[in-house]
């Protein structure tokens, strides 16, 4: 499209804005007569055209024009507003605060800004849809959940961007940044984990939090369900099949980020990590499937939606295990690629993953990259069956630990045979 003919495209786009979210505030009134609705289809649908003409008016004159418009349609809103409260004996101002925006979107459309309105206008349409559903969650929400909530937000939203993302201590070792975002990880999948058994049952919400969770941090995984095997007097096997589902989605993604470093990794990771994924998430699946005896959702609520104090500690305990992974390397030097791996793996397998995938790029053998890898891998997940017998019950943590110590043997056997059996 040449340029001259943008405006056309941009004052689509408002045009459309004003359109969706017109169809969603007449359909919620569409029962009343004809010049009873504050505003519906059509004139939402202007309204986005004022907008679109409004940015189009501003990129040439400035935005002195567009904000008179937008005062001149704030006025004639709030004077809508009055009227319509007056004559229902409603405050609910909805319409109008969704009409405003609709303006606002509108002129970031006709000003070119067409994904961020595109978008925004999705969002808003979403909500403005998802009323009652809203309601009703708000209705059940308790204070404590409330309170969790806004002290994820402060621990995540407010404090971490403020923490210097570099290293500090003994070698440099310790990064603040790195080691709060785990703390936040820990917090937000036991936040997460909380309202999935509440909202959708244990089984279910169980699976959601091992898998999804998994994909962020296996072990944050592991540590919330070990938490809720040690309180719990049953369902050890459904939580043994949640961590180990968890455990198990570690692999696909280890896979997943070395061949988008280097595509050449692939012929040397599939098989052992097809090996490993089987051999885990086979078990997990025939786990959670068959949980011991009927699941009691309640039983498996934490007492407190955010485990603040478990991560804290968790977060803690990961400093030191970097600087001790450190210190290692330090003292003993490198005992080739395979030491350093076994040293990272004790606390984080990606960084070692896209350390080694990098590497191969470069000097490093692909065989060699490819079993440091795997070795991150072994070691991180016996890890993961270490924290679950030293926080978990015995009926949680031995199908865990066997699972996975076979899964890594099976793995690394396979790695071997690839590599040094040529």
């Amino acid at each position: 499209m040449s340029d001259d003919l943008h405006w056309i495209y941009h004052l689509a786009v408002a045009l459309a804005i004003g359109l969706m979210v017109g169809i969603e505030r007449g359909w919620k009134r569409r029962e009343e007569q004809e010049g009873q609705r504050t505003a519906g289809f059509r004139t939402f649908g202007l309204l986005g055209m004022l907008g679109g003409l409004a940015g189009l008016i501003g990129i040439d004159g400035g935005l002195v024009p567009v904000a008179l418009m937008f005062v001149g349609v704030a006025g004639l809103l709030s004077v809508m507003y009055a009227l319509d409260a007056r004559r229902r004996d409603d405050l609910g101002a909805t319409t109008e605060v969704a009409a405003l925006t609709t303006f606002v979107l509108a002129v970031m459309a006709g000003l070119g800004h067409l994904a961020i309105a595109s978008a925004a206008a999705v969002v808003m349409v979403v909500l403005l849809g998802a009323k009652s559903l809203l309601h009703d969650w708000l209705a059940k929400l308790s204070r404590p959940e409330l309170v969790a909530a806004a002290k994820l937000l402060v621990i995540s939203v407010v404090l971490l961007p403020l923490l210097p993302n570099q290293g500090y201590g003994p070698w440099q070792s310790l990064n603040p940044y790195v080691i709060w975002w785990m703390v936040v990880l820990v917090a937000g999948i036991s936040f997460v984990g909380y309202f999935g058994v509440r909202l959708i049952g244990a089984r279910a919400g169980i699976a959601f939090t091992a898998i999804f969770g998994g994909l962020a941090s296996s072990t944050a995984v592991t540590l919330h369900l070990s938490r809720l095997a040690a309180r719990s007097k049953a369902n050890h096997r459904l939580l043994a099949g949640g961590i180990l589902l968890a455990c198990g989605m570690m692999f696909p993604r280890l896979l997943l980020v070395a061949v988008v470093i280097n595509s050449a990794l692939w012929s040397s990771l599939l098989w052992p990590v097809i090996v490993m994924s089987i051999l885990v998430l086979g078990p997990a699946l025939w786990l959670v499937g068959r949980p011991d005896g009927k699941v009691e959702a309640d039983e498996l609520l934490p007492t407190n939606p955010l485990e603040l104090t478990s991560a804290l500690a968790f977060g803690a305990l990961l400093a030191a295990i970097m600087l001790l992974g450190k210190a290692l390397t330090e003292w003993f030097g490198d005992a080739g690629v395979y030491g350093l791996a076994a040293a990272s793996g004790v606390a984080d397998v990606d960084a070692i993953n896209l350390s080694l995938a990098g590497m191969s790029r470069d000097d490093l053998a692909l065989p060699v990259a490819a079993v440091g890898i795997l070795i991150a891998a072994g070691v991180n997940s016996l890890v993961k069956a270490g924290i679950t017998i030293f926080i978990g019950q015995r009926g949680t943590s031995v199908p865990v630990a066997v699972v996975l110590t076979v899964a890594v043997l099976a793995g690394l056997s396979v790695a071997a045979l690839q590599t040094f059996g040529r």
